[in-house]
């Protein structure tokens, strides 16, 4: 019971990584790593960790040993994500009224739903136990998902997140319905955040106000989930508006 069949991972295998924010607890990791290994998900990414896997760890990760020896270790959020297409962001944190900058959530059964028939890798990023995704990180994320819970107690345990959004993504992906759609190239990711940044300090706003402005603009634009084509076009409207703000 429990051991591995030798059948092929599924279609959606390579385009899907998990990237964990300095996880704090080993056993975490390994209950992670055994979660992936459950729905097919072989690419996991850890940020803040020195990669050398403890006793707990791989105990924890039971038969999933293939997932922590394929596992990457990273400095950073961005360069964990440095070949994705969309950043998906997770938080159990919730605001009410106006303050919803970093709010905007989907369902994890909406997510996979809202990226069919794209192609194009995707990261889905958790933040430590207890804290969480800080907002500077969030607002570094295409994407935001929430696990709709009991307000009484929303934060769930990390493996259990992970379990629910893999799930989903398992349920929903598994159908290997025709790709006829790409996602934005990383590269295209990476420029548009510069220019988008680079037009906002650029125009004449206060101070104060930069920071919303710059976030409402890369909400709005990634929500839609662009093209390359359709990311050129926007790219050429919003360099010329940052050159004209700074002549």
């Amino acid at each position: 019971m429990g051991d591995n069949k030798q059948v092929p991972f599924p279609k959606f295998s390579d385009n899907i990584c998990i990237v964990l924010i300095r996880p704090e607890n080993d056993g975490n990791i390994g209950a992670v790593a055994r979660n992936l290994m459950n729905f097919g998900i072989i690419d996991l990414r850890v940020v803040g960790h020195s990669g050398i896997w403890s006793e707990t760890v791989r105990k924890r990760a039971k038969n999933a040993q293939l997932v922590l020896k394929k596992a990457r270790v990273y400095e950073s959020l961005e360069k964990s994500v440095s070949d994705c297409s969309i950043v998906v962001g997770t938080s159990g944190k919730r605001e009410g009224g106006n303050k919803t900058a970093y709010r905007h959530f989907l369902s994890p059964d909406e997510l996979p739903f809202r990226l069919n028939n794209i192609e194009g890798r995707v990261a889905i990023v958790f933040g430590p136990e207890g804290k969480g995704l800080l907002n500077e990180e969030l607002k570094k994320c295409d994407l935001l998902v929430n696990i709709n819970t009991w307000p009484g107690y929303p934060i769930l345990n990390l493996s259990h997140a992970v379990s629910i959004i893999c799930h989903s993504w398992f349920n929903n992906k598994n159908n290997y319905q025709e790709i006829d759609d790409r996602l934005l190239s990383p590269q295209l990711r990476k420029k548009l955040r510069i220019e988008i940044k680079r037009l906002v300090e650029n125009m004449k706003t206060k101070d104060h106000r930069r920071a919303g402005i710059e976030d409402t603009l890369l909400r709005v634009i990634m929500r839609g989930l662009p093209k390359d084509d359709e990311i050129h076009r926007i790219l050429a409207v919003i360099t010329q508006a940052a050159d004209s703000f700074q002549d």
